[in-house]
């Protein structure tokens, strides 16, 4: 847990998982008797688990949000999504001088291999290339949101740092 206690599941926390279902239920709290607060309607959305039970999943999503969702609606498949208003270069290597190979539009999701000395290595279809890992949300390895904060408060993502 956030506070050096073992998950649950013996898994790290904060880690990555994917929305498995293009309709997922946000809940106030980890049960289903807990408010629903909003549906994701994004299959494939990269959010990060900031606390867990054996059955829940508090996560944090792009927009900073804070909400409850089922084990079974995540995956641990790794994608990450360009949350800004431009387009994120793919390279064909690790580095800003390597070639172009695509452009990652706003808003898109891709599926993450890998990340290493601040690049990622994303694969969509046939295409495989490298992304800085600062341009695309998924790959952060610090708490993006605070655990202690209530699910469907407004964004208050932590301090940088």
């Amino acid at each position: 847990m956030p506070d050096g206690r073992p998950t649950p599941t013996g898994l790290d926390v904060p880690r990555w998982v994917t929305l498995k279902s293009s309709r997922v239920r946000a809940r106030q709290g980890p049960g289903l008797d807990y408010r629903i607060l909003w549906e994701y309607r994004a299959a494939g959305l990269p959010v990060q688990v900031i606390a867990e039970t054996l059955e829940w999943r508090k996560i944090c999503d792009p927009e900073g949000s804070v909400a409850w969702i089922h084990r079974t609606v995540a995956s641990g498949r790794r994608t990450v999504l360009n949350a800004g208003a431009v387009e994120v270069p793919v390279r064909a290597g690790r580095s800003d001088d390597s070639p172009l190979r695509a452009r990652l539009s706003p808003r898109s999701t891709v599926p993450l291999d890998d990340c290493e000395s601040g690049w990622c290595r994303i694969r969509a279809r046939k295409l495989r290339g490298w992304v800085r890992a600062d341009t695309v949300f998924g790959t952060q390895t610090r708490p993006l949101c605070d655990a202690a904060r209530p699910a469907g408060q407004g964004p208050d993502r932590l301090p940088a740092g």
